[in-house]
């Protein structure tokens, strides 16, 4: 249950760091209010998390899977490059994310 409480918020982690670019610097409300409730529910979930799991790998895990799931959103949503080396690298932050849950108890 520990790998789901960091997944879920991996998920917040992607939600409130896309909310900043719909906030505009805090200076829209509505996405404003979501980026603070998603921040709070993204460090909720890593609490649960860290609870089971040693605090440097869930944090790795959280911070990666957050990192590749904007540079996604950006590249699909905001047009950001989709330049070969930077989905290489993008790649190898899942790599990593994969090998510390493989090699984690």
């Amino acid at each position: 249950m520990a790998w789901v409480y960091i997944l879920i918020a991996a998920v917040f982690e992607i939600s409130w760091a896309v909310g900043l670019k719909y906030s505009e610097g805090f200076t829209n409300l509505r996405a404003s209010i979501f980026t603070v409730i998603t921040m709070i529910l993204s460090y909720v979930f890593l609490a649960f998390g860290v609870k089971y799991i040693p605090v440097g790998t869930a944090y790795a895990v959280w911070t990666g899977i957050g990192a590749v799931g904007v540079a996604i959103y950006g590249i699909i949503f905001f047009n950001e490059s989709k330049e070969i080396l930077r989905i290489l690298f993008i790649l190898l932050i899942i790599t990593g994310v994969i090998g510390l849950r493989l090699t984690s108890r």
